[in-house]
Formats: structure tokens, C-alpha cells, sequence
């Protein structure tokens, strides 16, 4: 069968089951199955597709139309200038987290040999962008999850940055190993008795421990900023991701914890998803 063909049955069925991106994501599905990049699939529409192909191309239209995301049907996802891999064990990095980055390449743009600690370190996507860009810098990234360790260590090793970074498997609470100049942190803020209300491709796919941040959303942000003030050194700055309806209660945490707030950063809807402070 040619691609084409193989295509239009795959964007059909995805239309007819509700997927928006029924065209790109059947593009994206076929490179996958004949391991070519999606401007081969775009130029060689007549070129023909075994049966093994078509088979696993089906296979991958058809979990795609009960709402599994394309990042975990590729195993990877771009994120600001890099690939990462992915797996059902790490939460997708998304477009409204590169914020963090943009802002720590900012306001470390005159440093040398900083020290960077990543709390919850999931795919890696932060820190390893952090240090990839930043060539002299160096991170820790601190994960409860060995899935996501493992994950961040095959992406590390991928980016060339792995020399330059250690791992540790640990619950927050428990992390003592020492001080920073910059953390960061993107850690789950999502009421926990608003998950349920997730879109189906995330709730129904993506790792709920890196959602639930418990009643209220703000459990695990409360546990990473009291750690945070601990671990981080004087006048070092920390940025920290959260919901778009947290302000407020987050800059009273920060505060009190003895951080003096630099700025509150909108994402591209214009809401407000990241908080930049400096330990005083």
C-alpha cells in the first residue's frame, strides 16, 4: 500500500475519533513506523509500505484515537532546542516550562561554574537544556522516581552533558546534599480533586504523581520551597513553575520562607506560570 493512502485511512480514523491533529499526527506516526523524517513521508507520498509497516502504522493510528499522547507513541518530544526521550514514567515537557529556562539563561548570563539543583527532575528537560546551553555550569537533579532517573540519565548521556550532573533517587524531605546557586523546580501543582477534570491524553496516559500536588495544589510546592530555602545559598535564585490561579498563596510561601520575589512570569495565555525569587 502507498503512503499516502496509508496516511488518509490513519488522519480519517483520527478525525472520526475526535483527535484535532489527525493530519501531522498520522504524518508523525509513519515516520516513526519507516524510521524516516516527516519531510521523506511529505515528499514520497506514492513510495510503498510493507505489510509489517502497515500493520504497526494501524496499530499506532488506533492508540492514538483512544487519546494516548504522540510523545509516548514516539518515545521522544522536542523541547527548546533539544530532543528528549520520553516514556509513560515522565510527564511531557511542555511549551509554558521553557519560560524557566529562558529565565535562568537570563539571569545567569554573566556566571560561571554555577551550581544548579533541579527538583523533580522528571525527563530531564529543564536542567539538561540549562546545561547544555550553559557549558561551564553544573547540576543535580533529585527525582522520588527511579523511572525518571533512568530517563534523564539516557537523555543526559544523549545531550553530551552527562559529566556534569549527578542523580539522586530521593523524596525532597530527605535531600541534604549541598548548597546552590539557582534551583529550579516544576513540581505537580494540580488540585487534587481537579484531576479527574484533565484532559483524556493527559489523565488517562501521563504520571499522576507528577500531577496530584494534593488539596489545594499546593502540597508538593509548599514541601520543594521549605527544602529549597534550605539548600539554596544566600542571594541565590530560585525559580519555580505553578498553576495559573496560585499566585498569591505561592508569593505568602515564598516569603515567609525568607525569599524576596523578582518577578511573576505570564506563559503564552497570558497567565501567570512562574515565580523567580532570591534567597535573602
Amino acid at each position: 500500500m502507498k503512503i499516502q493512502n496509508l496516511i488518509n485511512d490513519g488522519s480519517k480514523y483520527l478525525r472520526n475519533n475526535n483527535i484535532m491533529s489527525y493530519k501531522i499526527d498520522s504524518e508523525i506516526l509513519m515516520s516513526k513506523v519507516l524510521k524516516k523524517k516527516r519531510e521523506y513521508i511529505i515528499l514520497n507520498p506514492n513510495s510503498e509500505v510493507n505489510t509489517l509497516q502497515s500493520n504497526n502504522f494501524r496499530k499506532l493510528i488506533y492508540q492514538r484515537s483512544h487519546g494516548k499522547p504522540i510523545a509516548y507513541l514516539t518515545g521522544k518530544k522536542n523541547f527548546w532546542n533539544f530532543e528528549f526521550k520520553v516514556s509513560q514514567d515522565v510527564l511531557i515537557p511542555r511549551p509554558d516550562t521553557e519560560l524557566l529556562i529562558e529565565e535562568a539563561l537570563k539571569i545567569t548570563k554573566n556566571k560561571s561554574k554555577l551550581k544548579v539543583l533541579d527538583i523533580g527532575i522528571g525527563s530531564g528537560c529543564i536542567l539538561l537544556s540549562i546545561l547544555k546551553e550553559k557549558r561551564n555550569f553544573y547540576g543535580i537533579g533529585v527525582d522520588l522516581s527511579k523511572k525518571c532517573i533512568d530517563i534523564s540519565k539516557i537523555n543526559a548521556l544523549n545531550l553530551g552533558v552527562n559529566n556534569r550532573i549527578k542523580f539522586f533517587k530521593s523524596d525532597i524531605d530527605n535531600f541534604n546534599y549541598g548548597k546552590y546557586d539557582l534551583i529550579i523546580s516544576n513540581p505537580p501543582y494540580i488540585n487534587k480533586l481537579k484531576l479527574k477534570y484533565l484532559e483524556k491524553d493527559v489523565f488517562n496516559f501521563e504520571p499522576i504523581t507528577a500531577l496530584n500536588g494534593g488539596l489545594g495544589g499546593l502540597s508538593e510546592i509548599r514541601k520543594v520551597i521549605k527544602k529549597s530555602s534550605e539548600l539554596i545559598k544566600k542571594n541565590g535564585k530560585f525559580i519555580l513553575e505553578i498553576a495559573f490561579d496560585q499566585k498569591l498563596k505561592v508569593l505568602k510561601l515564598l516569603t515567609n520562607q525568607g525569599f524576596y520575589i523578582n518577578k511573576v512570569l505570564k506563559d503564552y495565555a497570558k497567565n501567570d506560570r512562574c515565580i523567580v525569587s532570591t534567597r535573602i
